[in-house]
This record gives C-alpha cells, structure tokens and sequence, in this order.
C-alpha cells in the first residue's frame, strides 16, 4: 500500500494537478489589488491660504483641493486654512519650504523679499502680455524651468504650478479721481512687488501691506489709496465703505497669476499617479476660475455701482506711460541681478511674437458691445 500510495504521489497526473492549483493561485492573488504598506490609509496635507476665508480668493484655493480630492478618490486630502491660521501671508514661501506647512496658495510676488525676480511674474507690465500668455510663457516658453532655477538659488523647498489668469488690476481706490501724474505725488499709497518702485517713482509714499490689513488702514487714515486685485475681492474687503472712488485700468500688474505650492519632499513621495492628477487638476482649477472669475466680478462691478455708489474711472493714458517709464527705471536698478535679467529676456522674446499675433488677430470687442448695449442716440425732432 505504502508503494502505491508513494506511486500515486509522484504520477504525472498527480503533478499536473498539483501545478495547475499552483498557477491559479497565482492568478488569484494578482487579481487583488497590492495593498501598500506605506500608504495605510489617505493622504493628507495640510495647506494655507494668503487670503481671508471670505475672500473669492481663498474660495479659489479650495476649489483646487476639491478637485484634487474628489480625482484622487479621497486618496489625497487637502485641508486649506485661511491666512494667519498657521502663519503671516508674507511668510508662506518658508512655512512650506520647512514642512511646517504641506502647501499653500498664493502669488509668486508675496516672496517678493526672497528675490526680487519673482516679480515678473506678474508684477509688471509683461511687454503688453496678459495673465493667460504669461501662463503661456511659463509652460511653453521656459518660464517653468526658470522658476525652478530661481527658487533653486534661493535653497526653496517646494515645488510650485503657477495658475488662474487674473485680469487686469485697477490702478486702485481713491478719495478722488487721478486725472494726472501729479495727482499721484505725496499719497500714501499701498501696492506690494516691483510696483512698490513704480509707484514711488510716481511720487507715491508706498506701504506693502497684506490684503487684510488694508482697508482698516485706509480707515485710520494710514493709507490715502490702495491696489488690491478684482472687484469682489475689493467689495469683500470693504473698499467701498472707505472709498467711492476706483481707477481701472492700469499696468502694475496687468499680467498676474496665482500659485499653488507644495513641499517638495511631500510632493516628491507621492505616487506617480497622483502627481499627474494633480498636475491636470492644476490646470483644470486654471480655466474653472477664470470662468467664475468673469461671473463674480462683473455682478460685484455692477453692484457696487448701484447698491454702493461707487465711481469708476479710466486710469488717464499719461498715468499709464508714467508706469511703464517708472517700470524700465526699476528694472534698470536690478541689472545686477543676472537671474532677472534671464528671465526678463526669455519674456521679452516670447512677448514679441506672442503679443504681435494676438493684437493682430483678435478683433476689438468694443465695437460689438456698443453696437448691441450703448444707449442709442434718440433721433433728431422734424421741424
């Protein structure tokens, strides 16, 4: 018995049997999905802000921790707090580059003390560029290899995706109109950036102030008129209550985007896979807040005309000469900054076709809005 049994063993039928359990075994394990035991659970971050929670601006930043949430499954989940929750707005850039912070959004001139060239990213008039050919450059034209370099330079931590389009920003909030360069002489005024040197050669006495300090300062009487971004942005912060008067209109920063931020080492560990959801979902937050951003600011613009009895105004065109001669003067100043000089040509050279091509191309919308909307002239009384 013990032969046939030990026979039975080692048969051929036997051995197929045997390995044929074995390949489906096999299978049957690949079939489950690998289990990492790095990753027992979700991931999450923890991020700020540089804007107040009631700010459009911070509805912004979490609109792009939504988007990443929701593609990743809830395999990545961002917190955003609001600015001060951890931190001073002006002090994000080293919160994230320490890891005391995983992320952050803001704008690229916020970190305007850690090298002056982040301003060029748009703090200035971009060679006539607007914010969404600036994007342009920054993808296609070297100004994300250029970014990398700079933060390099300056030992930054953190891995940065310039987005969202702003469109161009008001000369500011006055107590009266600017007619003239002149008007500008002696105002306490607060703009952030290589603007500040715009300003100041405009005769203006500049303070860089955060967005939430700025309006209890023109309250106070410390500020006679201010910069700030956008109209709901601007009625949010309470503009209206200490000024009826704004100048559109302006090239301080025609051409200015935001950034979402992250902590290179805890952008570095993540998978694959979620670096380029979060790479798309950049992109994506990109368009979807441009697109809010023509639906919130026109209702603000509107209302603040009507429900506030706020003016606007267009900036005069001798203002607007006088930025760009005071830009050319600060850029001059900087000429010892080669990795200025760098990027500011690398925009030039991409502005001068890029720009040449849209103003050649793109019709004047003026024509049409008038043709459809401006009050027609009523028609002449027969005698």
């Amino acid at each position: 018995m013990k032969k046939d049994s030990k026979a039975s063993q080692s048969s051929p039928t036997r051995r197929k049997f045997l390995t044929g359990a074995s390949v489906a075994a096999g299978a049957a394990v690949a079939g489950f999905p690998m289990i990492s035991k790095a990753q027992a659970g979700p991931i999450t971050m923890r991020w700020q802000s540089t804007w107040p929670a009631k700010d459009i601006f911070h509805e912004y930043a979490l609109d792009f921790a939504k988007k990443v949430n929701d593609m990743t499954g809830g395999d990545l989940k961002i917190e955003v707090l609001p600015a001060g929750a951890v931190v001073p707005a002006f002090q994000l850039l080293d919160a994230v580059s320490k890891g005391t912070l995983d992320g952050g959004h803001g704008v690229l001139v916020y970190h305007y003390g850690k090298q002056n060239a982040l301003a060029l990213w748009g703090s200035g008039p971009a060679f006539g560029m607007d914010a969404n050919m600036m994007l342009a450059w920054h993808k296609y034209g070297g100004g994300k290899e250029l970014l990398a370099k700079l933060y390099g330079s300056i030992g930054a931590n953190v891995v940065s995706f310039p987005y969202g389009p702003m469109p161009t920003q008001p000369l500011g909030w006055f107590k009266k109109p600017i007619t003239k360069v002149q008007d500008m002489k002696g105002l306490k005024f607060r703009t952030v950036g290589i603007s500040i040197d715009v300003f100041t050669a405009m005769g203006a006495a500049v303070n860089a102030l955060p967005g939430g300090e700025i309006v209890p300062a023109m309250d106070r009487g410390l500020l006679d008129a201010a910069e700030f971004n956008n109209a709901s942005s601007d009625r949010l912060l309470g503009f209206p209550d200490v000024s009826k008067v704004c100048m559109l209109q302006s090239f301080h920063q025609n051409a200015e985007q935001f950034e979402i931020m992250f902590n290179k080492g805890k952008f570095d560990a993540l998978p694959a896979k979620m670096k380029s959801i979060i790479e798309n979902a950049v992109e994506a937050a990109s368009s979807d807040m441009s697109w809010k951003a023509v639906h919130r600011y026109s209702q603000d613009y509107i209302e603040m005309q009507q429900k506030q009895n706020v003016k606007f105004y267009k900036t005069p065109d001798a203002v607007l000469q006088a930025q760009l001669n005071g830009y050319d003067a600060a850029v001059a100043k900087r000429k010892d900054n080669a990795l200025f000089t760098e990027i500011e040509e690398s925009q030039r050279k991409f502005a001068e076709r890029a720009v040449r091509w849209d103003l050649d191309t793109n019709v004047n919308r003026r024509m049409a809005y008038n043709h459809y909307f401006a009050k027609k002239a009523a028609p002449a009384k027969k005698s």
